[in-house]
């Protein structure tokens, strides 16, 4: 594989990116959601991975048919339906990167309190604990993309190494009685695996990472579509061996009331004191995943700006090549966010950002597999690959991400639509100021 230029993303760097993403503190925490279901969510994840599989085909698709596309989710939608719903998608996406980005500094938070206890008891401690975190990795992504990068590849590696052994080890200390029951939710099989998979869906969040600095990718048609696929490969394995080695090591009933699965199966395997390594991969998954995420919230915000839909200084690059005003908005929309947490009055209000959040994470899919259809009809000349292949992966995407907006809850979509339509006089706004350019020129 060809390596990356010194200010360049390549292939490892970008699987990185989409892996460091994807992997946040929150699936260290799956299994305990999915114990209550039995064994039979293991086929929530097989169904969840599958859907996830034709949403990663449409952005692979899509980043060699657009390699220009800076902004990912947002430049294939402006390309497919024009500035509209491309400005709409955007909107949407953005606070739902800056509202995770605070639940994420929060679960770092949370991660290091086991070797820091005041962080559980003082929010003075927490809020500056996490502050520190948003605003080091802020300063990490203003010194170029390169920077960002080394320490997304480095996170990611560590991140991965307590799962992969967890995941890998745990299958030599199986019990297959804690199998049983297959069905432990009460209800149908059916309404089990529909259930465990909207859980499981959350986890494959973030496969579009590689997408959006699409011009700090060496050769993006290709790195762009191998690095999404290559990360959906890893975090699938990883993720169904450690739900099988869980779920095998730690009895049901155990493991539906446990906070820390994955440091409570170390500590079966390996003794005691492996919950604190355990608990040390949940703190760099959470520093890595916030890494991640910090380039994107300044990548999308400069890539609309670029294209006059967003004020002009998100547009705006230091000599290192970063939207340094965007990372330093957004970080401070962050830190707001990340604070509202720790005080009682608005603990509600970041709940409800939560919820809009994952609303708008979704909506960015559905749109993207419409867009591909039709960028695929509009050049089914210039491609080898059959038309009604990629229609039928456009359409199955489409469907996937039709069940998982519906899946989540109507108090998610409530929001999330309430978000949206927030955004709606900022367009009008914009697109006034960008048609009177036009006029006087």
């Amino acid at each position: 594989m060809a390596q990356a230029s010194k200010n360049k993303l390549g292939i490892w760097t970008s699987t990185s990116l989409v892996v460091g993403s994807m992997i946040g503190s929150g699936v260290f925490l799956v299994p305990a959601a999915m114990a209550s279901f039995g064994s039979v969510s293991l086929l929530g994840w097989l169904f969840s991975a599958v859907g996830a599989f034709f949403i990663a085909r449409v952005f692979s698709r899509l980043s060699e048919m657009v390699p220009a596309g800076v902004g990912g989710p947002y430049a294939y939608t402006r390309y497919g339906f024009g500035d509209f719903a491309g400005f709409m998608i955007a909107w949407g996406y953005y606070i739902s990167i800056i509202t995770a980005n605070a639940a994420i500094s929060i679960s770092f938070v949370s991660a290091m309190s086991t070797f820091f206890p005041v962080l559980a008891k003082n929010s003075l401690a927490a809020v500056s604990t996490g502050l520190a975190a948003i605003w080091l990795l802020a300063w990490v992504n203003m010194r170029g993309v390169a920077s960002s990068g080394k320490v997304q590849l480095v996170t990611t590696i560590l991140k991965l190494a307590p799962l992969i052994i967890i995941s890998i080890g745990g299958l030599f200390f199986i019990r297959p009685e804690n199998f049983h029951p297959f069905n432990g939710s009460g209800g149908s099989v059916y309404d089990a695996i529909n259930t465990s998979a909207a859980i499981a869906l959350f986890s494959f969040v973030g496969i579009e990472c590689a997408t959006i600095p699409a011009d700090n990718v060496e050769n993006p048609g290709k790195t762009i579509a191998r690095a999404t696929m290559l990360g959906l490969v890893i975090c699938t394995v990883v993720y169904l061996l450690g739900s099988i080695s869980i779920m095998g090591i730690i009895p049901a009933k155990v493991l539906a009331k446990s906070p820390t699965p994955y440091a409570d199966a170390a500590a079966i395997m390996f003794g005691n004191n492996a919950r604190y390594w355990a608990s040390a991969g949940m703190a760099i998954a959470a520093f890595g995943a916030l890494n991640g995420w910090t380039l994107i919230q300044g990548k999308l915000p400069f890539a609309i700006a670029r294209d006059k839909l967003f004020p002009a200084i998100f547009g705006r690059q230091n000599k290192k090549g970063a939207p340094f005003f965007g990372i330093v908005i957004s970080s401070t929309f962050v830190s707001l966010f990340m604070m509202m947490n720790y005080t009682k009055g608005l603990v509600e209000q970041f709940k409800i950002l939560i919820l809009l959040s994952t609303f708008n994470t979704l909506v960015p899919y559905l749109f993207c597999a419409a867009s591909y259809m039709i960028v695929r009809l509009q050049t089914k000349q210039l491609y080898k690959s059959s038309l009604f292949v990629g229609l039928i992966v456009g359409a199955l995407a489409f469907a996937y991400a039709i069940w998982a907006i519906a899946g989540s809850g109507k108090d998610t979509v409530f929001y999330g639509f309430l978000c949206l339509m927030a955004g709606l006089p900022f367009y009008i706004w914009v697109a006034y100021k960008k048609k009177t350019e036009v006029d006087n020129n």
